[in-house]
């Protein structure tokens, strides 16, 4: 599934709870599940982490269709498939 799809998917299904909600509830939402992810990767736990991140992706998701973004677009713009710093398709800027 790409982003476009995923993004058009989670929007058929929680458009109207998504509006009525809001975008400053739903941005609470990314923050309390970022949260949840933080605890899961504290304590080392790979099902919850997997589960987190796909939480924080989907709450990332109804924001971005609530601000009418294409998040496919931006990520692709903001990640081209190579270095922005080096311009490299393996980074090679110094890490220090």
């Amino acid at each position: 599934m790409e982003i476009r799809e995923f993004q058009e998917m989670i929007g058929r299904i929680y458009e109207r709870r998504d509006r009525e909600r809001g975008k400053e509830k739903t941005m609470l939402w990314i923050v309390e599940e970022v949260g949840e992810l933080s605890q899961a990767v504290r304590k080392d736990n790979l099902r919850n982490i997997g589960e987190e991140m796909a939480d924080v992706f989907a709450w990332l998701v109804s924001l971005a269709n609530l601000y009418n973004i294409d998040l496919e677009n931006e990520v692709k713009k903001k990640y081209p498939g190579y270095c922005l710093r080096c311009g490299k398709a393996v980074c090679e800027c110094d890490t220090s």
